[in-house]
């Protein structure tokens, strides 16, 4: 009977433990690098894991996420008007999901980042989200907000601007290399499209 008591307090005090986490930074911190190392350490310890990423980002193919240095990894794709409940339900019926990895999670709508919180709260998955703060007029994303509002950890990823300085903004250029002030919020692009630069040289270059 001791026995059977010291289990079930022990099951007890592991539930509740799942956190949303929101990842962010710049271009080229290695965010896509860090989910697929948390991804692999699950894996390697024989827990599954659900890598997620925005269906509008396919500069590596549908469904995948890709990091410059070379790894990869399928992903599940979700689109803005998905509910990440019916996605992530299905997969854990399927094979138990023991966490949730989200890559470029700023394309996510408020209602998703709700979503995600609920597989926190009530489903009591882990979800560990990777993605931009801000844009290239240095506006907060969508997605972005409100992880920054409703995650229980936050966690900055650090990248250097071309002066030294940490990097924490992002500058879209045009064909000819100079800094864009106007235009829609999401445009797909990697290195050729945009920079990361600290605030002093995206003052001069966007502000001033």
């Amino acid at each position: 009977m001791s026995k059977l008591t010291g289990y079930s307090v022990s099951i007890k005090r592991n539930i509740g433990l799942a956190q949303l986490y929101f990842y962010y930074s710049a271009m080229n911190a290695g965010k896509s690098t860090s989910l697929l190392q948390s991804s692999y350490n699950y894996r390697e310890r024989g827990m599954n894991t659900l890598v997620m990423t925005a269906s509008i980002d396919d500069r590596y193919g549908v469904g995948k996420v890709a990091s410059r240095i070379g790894i990869e990894s399928e992903a599940q794709v979700f689109a803005s008007a998905d509910n990440l409940i019916d996605l992530i339900s299905t997969a854990h019926s399927a094979e138990h999901v023991h966490c949730v990895l989200v890559d470029e999670c700023q394309f996510l709508s408020k209602e998703q980042v709700k979503q995600l919180t609920y597989v926190v709260d009530k489903m009591d998955i882990p979800v560990l989200c990777y993605g931009l703060r801000n844009d290239f007029q240095g506006e907060l994303f969508s997605g972005s907000q409100y992880l920054l509002a409703w995650a229980d950890k936050l966690v900055e990823l650090k990248t250097i601007c071309h002066c030294g300085r940490k990097a924490n903004m992002v500058v879209r250029l045009d064909g000819n290399g100079r800094a864009m002030k106007e235009g829609e919020q999401v445009a797909i692009g990697g290195n050729e499209s945009y920079e990361s630069v600290c605030r002093k040289h995206f003052r001069e270059m966007i502000w001033e």
